[in-house]
């Protein structure tokens, strides 16, 4: 829901955008759906995906080498709550 949300928000916020860059050089507005097929649209839309996903694919990766080995934090992944205290 948070992702449908974002790229709905993306996309008014961006169409909109473009038809006030619009008005300003006198050419005819955009609707809603010529926007959608619209490479600038979709060129944004791909340069923020790939961003999130960088920082997801950091925030994980990171996770796994940064973890300190023996902390209460960690674990064996098939150890038993009863052996962790958890």
């Amino acid at each position: 829901m948070l992702f449908l949300g974002s790229f709905a928000i993306h996309f008014e916020a961006g169409w909109r955008l473009a038809n006030e860059e619009r008005l300003r050089d006198a050419t005819p507005l955009l609707s809603r759906a010529q926007w959608l097929a619209n490479p600038e649209f979709w060129f944004q839309s791909f340069q923020n995906w790939q961003s999130e996903f960088l920082a997801v694919l950091s925030i994980v990766v990171l996770s796994i080498f940064l973890r300190q080995k023996g902390s209460p934090e960690s674990k064996a992944v098939d150890a038993p709550h009863s052996q962790t205290g958890r």
